[in-house]
């Protein structure tokens, strides 16, 4: 039997999971050196604590996870005679992935015959909720691992993400955007646009002044961009920002119709913590990223 795996950056929660049988694997953050994982540590995020914490001045770190919590995770499986699909976040933004094949190579040796399979959603946060809740449908549909793999090959670049930040601050400290001008942060009002590219990698394609054209930029690239848009999800993510992720709702469905299918959520901590607070993003089918 085929067992599903994915990763809380890829904004699932334990609810989603359980929907699709995902089993959920937590990547920590910490804040003033404790370490958190998400649903591990806490039962329910609660995103407005922890974003103000942002806003008061906290500046989140993230760290890959061992090659033992991957043993910990995946041996069960195959100790049961089960083979493995992990659809996760971006290979290019982390080191976490080192340790997965590390793992995974000598659990393949332990236990001959079994397999793992693993689809690099090169994304992170709605992007690859959009492509975990793709593929958990697909299983659903009975749909085989091969078939499925397959889809992945193409389709996993025709979802594209766009979204902004408020405070460029969260974004330098991680470092893991390209393209920010060094002097864009001295700038009031003045929100980077990023998305994340074919390689998996977040990368900064200009800027806007002011929160009504930021919006306005992320929905013209739906309107350019955007291929077969009403015949997959459109997912709106927000970092405790409810009243602008609401006002893109509003937007997405007097373009698209009240029957889109668009579905909102709060991007989770680990991740949320590049961005900072009262960031908005939309996820869409794209004719390309």
């Amino acid at each position: 039997m085929l067992k599903l795996f994915t990763d809380t950056d890829c904004d699932v929660t334990p609810e989603i999971a359980a929907e699709y049988g995902y089993s959920l694997i937590s990547m920590p953050y910490s804040i003033d050196g404790v370490t958190t994982y998400p649903y591990v540590d806490f039962d329910v995020f609660d995103a407005k604590a922890f974003y103000d914490r942002l806003r008061e001045g906290a500046l989140p770190n993230t760290s890959a996870i061992s090659r033992e919590k991957y043993i910990e995770a995946f041996e069960p499986v195959f100790q049961n005679g089960d083979d493995i699909l992990y659809v996760h976040f971006s290979r290019a933004m982390t080191a976490t992935f080192d340790a997965m094949d590390q793992a995974v190579a000598g659990l393949l040796e332990k236990y001959p015959g079994r397999r793992f399979y693993d689809i690099d959603t090169k994304g992170i946060t709605i992007v690859s909720l959009n492509i975990v809740l793709e593929v958990g449908d697909m299983v659903k549909a009975g749909k085989p691992v091969e078939e499925i793999l397959e889809w992945a090959k193409t389709e996993v670049d025709r979802f594209a993400i766009y979204f902004f930040a408020d405070d460029l601050k969260f974004f330098k400290h991680s470092g893991r955007v390209s393209g920010l001008a060094a002097t864009m942060g001295t700038l009031l009002g003045v929100r980077p646009i990023i998305f994340m590219n074919s390689e998996g990698k977040m990368v900064s394609v200009g800027t806007e002044r002011g929160r009504a054209r930021a919006i306005d930029r992320l929905l013209r690239y739906v309107d350019e961009l955007g291929s077969d848009v009403k015949e997959h999800r459109v997912i709106v993510g927000n970092t405790d920002a409810p009243e602008i992720a609401a006002e893109v709702v509003s937007r997405l469905k007097a373009k698209y119709g009240d029957d889109l299918n668009v579905m909102t959520v709060v991007v989770n901590p680990t991740t949320g913590g590049h961005c900072g607070p009262n960031g908005v993003g939309i996820c869409f089918h794209a004719i390309h990223r």
